[in-house]
């Protein structure tokens, strides 16, 4: 699957804009298959050291699967060290609005590839991820985002009273 549903003219008019000539369709393919390779050994990548602190979030992009564009949630995962580095420690692309079904497969996806040490995770109220992160990290404690908290707290209050309460 390409990079936002891009197919060969895109990335030949893209290749131009930037000062060189045309490339081949097979460059093209050679080029796609590298990136391909690389994404998916930094997917399932071990995960190593403690991440005491992991945010859960998802977001929704259109992908093109075979000649259709499709909407699918892209659930996120970024821990943070001890020390303070952040890390992206997951991504992972999920068919349709079934957000419910997937958190358990990722997050036990993550556990899986070494994750370790989570002691609060933090993120929206999603009943299905809230549930998944009580069953599959047992023992961390689970915290809203206060951003989600804000814009949920924000669509209860009159649109001319918004930017006064915000």
């Amino acid at each position: 699957a390409r990079l936002s549903g891009t197919d060969d003219r895109d990335l030949d008019d893209l290749v131009q804009a930037m000062g060189m000539t045309g490339i081949s369709k097979s460059t093209v393919s050679k080029l796609c298959k590298d990136i391909d390779e690389r994404v998916h050994a930094f997917l399932k990548r071990p995960l190593t050291g403690e991440w005491p602190y992991l945010w859960l979030d998802a977001t929704y992009l259109r992908v093109r699967e075979g000649s259709h564009v499709v909407a699918m949630a892209a659930l996120v995962a970024v821990g943070v060290a001890a020390n303070g580095e952040r890390r992206i420690l997951g991504l992972e692309l999920s068919a349709g609005n079934d957000e419910g079904s997937a958190w358990p497969r990722f997050i036990r996806s993550l556990v899986e590839r070494g994750l370790r040490g989570v002691r609060l995770v933090i993120s929206d109220s999603h009943a299905g991820l809230v549930k998944a992160v009580r069953e599959q990290l047992l023992g961390s404690s689970w915290q809203r985002c206060r951003v989600h908290l804000t814009r949920n707290a924000q669509e209860l209050v009159p649109r001319s009273a918004r930017s006064m309460v915000a």
